[in-house]
């Protein structure tokens, strides 16, 4: 497979001409990801008759050579290599033109393209009764066909389950509408993987549609957004003759353009007469043999180049000697110049200069680098004076791709007193440039010390975390997941839109919720609404609710920050009512400033006769459910959040109803408003049988897992899953339940803790609803788990508004001070039919249910830390705990006041 570089496409609001190019006469550039409409490259488009500005060229010093020779005999002050970690696009057949990125894994950062294609082939098979559809791909990776038909009678459906005699082995149904299929390498020794469908001449199918998924790495690859579609309808059809040009494949404007090949075949006169308009004439009809079209895909691959830069002093002349090779392919420029001070600003030194240096605006030079001996990559020496403190540069792969560091240039330190600053938001230099498609990734940096061990344990960064002895005071946050070590309370219940004012209710509480330990709050929906709750929305930028005005919400978000809060938002994107009748009486045309008519609505949504696709996701029947496929409502929904995030200060969302939609299209509005925390209700039933629930809940939470997977993990979920199983378990006496077979934890949070957020109960489940109210009394068992486990916690303001307080308030000051996290580690210790216990952490204890347990012997002490009511010990020695209540939470004292034991201790 060869490997070629794209130039990118986009440079200031400008398309450029692509390199890369189809290289068979069938395949033509498709409507995937690019306008037909494009401008020539830089230097060929003339706007204006303006000849190229020449280029300073500076004389290189004829010295050059020998320099070289006495770097390489000097013993150097300073040395540094920088790994570099580079995202490779692999390019086959679905986007000849795509945009290049920079990832920057430690210091530089390109993109090439291997070329590659997508195909769809559709021909008879040998005896000629039937069809063949083939869709393949040319790239390596565990490829999945998702797809689905539409039938010539089915009006506004376009996804359903193929019958079962279409099906390849190896088919799996995803719920009612769509199959999933590996595609496997192909049978005749080519390079690429494929799938075969068989087709019944006879049937009513239309069209097949469908989108490929890499299994690998989740991606989705799908036309603009939308799904590719194959038209059946004129092969099928009359026994694969043409009816007419009515139908055929141009669905949209260059997409599938079709590649037919067609056999002329003579039919006999009609000797008896005709029509005038075939009398006398020989008949023929055109009969499709087949159909072949290719179209471009990218995918991701990550490969690996260094750097290193090494300073040392000249003997002769005591001027510094600055040595940079990299195995970047290539041509490289370095951009560089000097500094006097800790300022870092830039400066042109005297010369001499390294060959073909040319100035760039009086502001800083530019240095191609020289390509090594054996052409693996390149290197360039750089001669600086004493005076100059610091070497800065960036390094320039072509005009749209630079690369720096952390938004910084580099900087080398010219003298063995010197360090290598890392710290961002410092140096930036007034020539150097910067593209706007340059992406921040995870660096890392290995530093050797220098002779006179100045510079030692600089930055040592792996995947984002420092290496530093001492812990970092601030937790890296992850847009969508936060931090790790959220706590969030609900702001509200079922009844809260009754005062009228609950925004200045809660602002009252602002101080109190803070001080009882939570950093995270979720209100309710802020928009206009059918019902007072909120949850039927319908003028979306209309901000006066039952809850308050929009200026009452404004006041609340900027009291929630001042005391340490973080704001989500309840973002009701399922559903919304319409404010007009349609010609059939039916609510389905959209006012306000989203105006939207019957397309923003689902095709099959059985209530309000929508035009536009099927559902990706199940229908809420009391209002018309929105068609997230379409380009404009995601585009006026992106720009809404936008506005909200703007406009009010929500910090993140709690997406409403998210098994409404896929969540392909919530990574979409994360991606899109970059929350600090979102976290989606996948609310679904879990398993029971005769009305027991079964132990084994992996189906249920693997629903939940599929959902977060489909917004690439950007989202979290409410654990429903845990909920359950914790009612069974509380109820009915059953601690087993809280065990999967693994030893696990048997909720999402026991497969993906850091995307889990726990919960007992909201407005839903309890207040004045009660569709699915916890055990009553067993409220503090319940937060006694979800407060010392994994995931993120999440309390109902019934509960720390209650007699519950002051425990549920322990509970968060033990989480806190022990620094449980979404993350933290859970090894369950015991669970029986009447006792569960687990360590988290190895540094909390937790105990439920009333049999009888004791924690492992450690060589320290454990402490109470809270009990149940019916226990009223002291803390006490391992050995001698008497029964413990059926909540209680036990924890080692801090590492610094913890017993030794004797070294010669068993």
């Amino acid at each position: 497979m060869s490997t070629v570089t794209i130039e990118p496409l986009l440079r200031y609001l400008r398309r450029e001409r692509p390199l890369c190019r189809c290289r068979t006469k069938i395949l033509k550039p498709s409507s995937l990801n690019f306008s037909p409409k494009l401008l020539s490259n830089g230097a060929n488009t003339s706007f204006c008759n303006f000849k190229p500005r020449r280029p300073h060229i500076i004389r290189a010093s004829s010295t050059d050579t020998a320099l070289l020779e006495t770097f390489k005999s000097t013993d150097g002050f300073f040395k540094e290599t920088f790994p570099l970690t580079l995202t490779q696009m692999v390019f086959t057949s679905i986007a000849l033109f795509t945009y290049s990125t920079i990832f920057i894994y430690i210091y530089k950062y390109i993109f090439t393209y291997v070329e590659g294609k997508i195909f769809i082939r559709l021909d008879k098979d040998e005896n000629q009764q039937c069809w063949q559809l083939s869709v393949g791909c040319s790239l390596p990776g565990k490829w999945i066909l998702h797809w689905g038909v539409s039938y010539v009678d089915d009006v506004g459906s376009e996804w359903d389950q193929p019958p079962k005699s279409m099906r390849p082995p190896g088919s799996v149904c995803i719920k009612d509408y769509a199959m999933e299929t590996p595609l496997k390498k192909s049978s005749d020794g080519e390079i690429f993987h494929e799938v075969k469908i068989n087709l019944d001449p006879k049937s009513s199918i239309a069209a097949i549609n469908f989108v490929l998924k890499d299994e690998e790495t989740g991606a989705w690859y799908q036309h603009r957004g939308r799904d590719f579609k194959m038209p059946l309808v004129d092969y099928l059809r009359n026994d694969g003759k043409v009816a007419g040009a009515k139908r055929g494949f141009n669905l949209w404007s260059g997409f599938f353009l079709p590649k037919m090949l067609f056999k002329a075949k003579e039919l006999p006169s009609n000797d008896q007469g005709s029509s005038s308009e075939s009398k006398g004439a020989t008949q023929e009809n055109r009969q499709v043999e087949g159909f072949y079209e290719e179209h471009p895909i990218a995918k991701q691959v990550v490969i690996q180049n260094s750097a290193t830069v090494s300073v040392t002093k000249c003997p002769k002349t005591a001027k510094n000697l600055l040595y940079l090779e990299t195995d970047l392919p290539g041509k490289v420029v370095v951009h560089w110049g000097v500094c006097r001070d800790d300022a870092k600003n830039w400066e042109i030194p005297a010369g001499p200069y390294p060959p073909e240096t040319t100035v760039f605006k009086n502001k800083a030079l530019r240095t191609p680098l020289q390509p090594k001996d054996g052409g693996n990559g390149c290197s360039g020496l750089f001669t600086l004076d004493q005076e100059f403190v610091g070497f800065l540069f960036v390094l320039k792969l072509n005009e749209d791709t630079w690369l720096k560091w952390k938004k910084n240039d580099f900087h080398i330190p010219l003298s063995s007193s010197g360090s290598l600053p890392a710290q961002p938001g410092q140096g930036q230099s007034e020539g150097a440039l910067v593209s706007e498609k340059t992406v921040e990734a995870n660096q890392e940096v290995a530093q050797t010390a220098s002779s006179k061990g100045i510079i030692n344990d600089i930055r040592n960064l792996v995947n984002g975390i420092s290496s530093q002895s001492e812990p970092q005071e601030t937790p890296k946050i992850c847009s969508g997941t936060g931090t790790g070590f959220e706590i969030l309370l609900q702001g509200f219940n079922w009844e809260s839109h009754k005062s009228g004012r609950w925004y200045m209710e809660l602002k009252e509480k602002a101080v109190e919720i803070s001080s009882l330990g939570f950093n995270v709050i979720w209100l309710p929906p802020p928009t206009e609404s059918v019902s007072p709750e909120g949850y039927m929305p319908k003028d979306l930028y209309n901000l006066n609710s039952r809850y308050g005005s929009i200026d009452e919400l404004k006041h609340l978000v900027k009291s929630l920050h001042e005391v340490g809060l973080k704001v989500l938002g309840d973002a009701v994107l399922n559903h919304r009512c319409a404010h007009f009748q349609n010609q059939n009486g039916v609510w389905n045309i959209f006012g306000g400033r989203l105006n939207w008519d019957e397309r923003a609505i689902v095709a099959d949504d059985p209530h309000f006769q929508g035009r536009g696709n099927k559902s990706s996701g199940d229908n809420f029947h009391a209002a018309p459910n929105i068609d997230h496929s379409q380009d404009f409502v995601r585009k006026d929904l992106k720009e809404w959040l936008c506005w909200l995030r703007d406009e009010i200060g929500y910090d993140g969302w709690r997406l409403d109803f998210a098994r409404g939609f896929w969540g392909g299209y919530v990574k979409d509005y994360i991606d899109a408003t970059e929350p600090y925390f979102a976290v989606g209700e996948y609310w679904d039933s879990l398993s029971y049988t005769y009305g027991e629930m079964d132990h084994n809940q992996d189906a249920h939470r693997q629903r939940i897992i599929d959902w977060i997977n489909a917004t690439n993990g950007t989202a979290g979920a409410f654990d429903v899953s845990t909920k359950g199983i914790l009612h069974s378990a509380l109820e009915r006496c059953e601690y087993w339940r809280l065990s999967d077979k693994k030893g696990k934890p048997p909720g999402v949070v026991g497969w993906w803790p850091s995307r889990a957020v726990t919960f007992i109960e909201n407005h839903d489940t309890g207040s004045t609803q009660g569709h699915w109210r916890f055990p009553s009394g067993k409220e503090m068992q319940g937060y006694a788990y979800i407060l010392t486990h994994p995931g993120t916690p999440a309390v109902f303001y019934d509960h720390i508004f209650s007699h519950y307080q002051s425990e549920i308030a322990s509970l968060i000051s033990i989480r806190n001070r022990n620094k449980v996290h979404c993350r933290s580690t859970v090894k369950i210790t015991k669970a029986e039919r009447d006792v569960y216990a687990a360590i988290i952490d190895e540094k909390v204890a937790v105990k439920m249910g009333p049999g009888h347990y004791e924690p492992p012997r450690v060589s320290q002490s454990w402490s109470v830390a809270i009990e149940g009511k019916d226990y009223k010990g002291q803390d006490r020695d391992v050995c001698g705990f008497k029964p413990l209540a059926p909540a209680t939470i036990l924890v080692l004292p801090p590492l610094s006041k913890r017993r030794q034991e004797p070294s010669n201790a068993p």
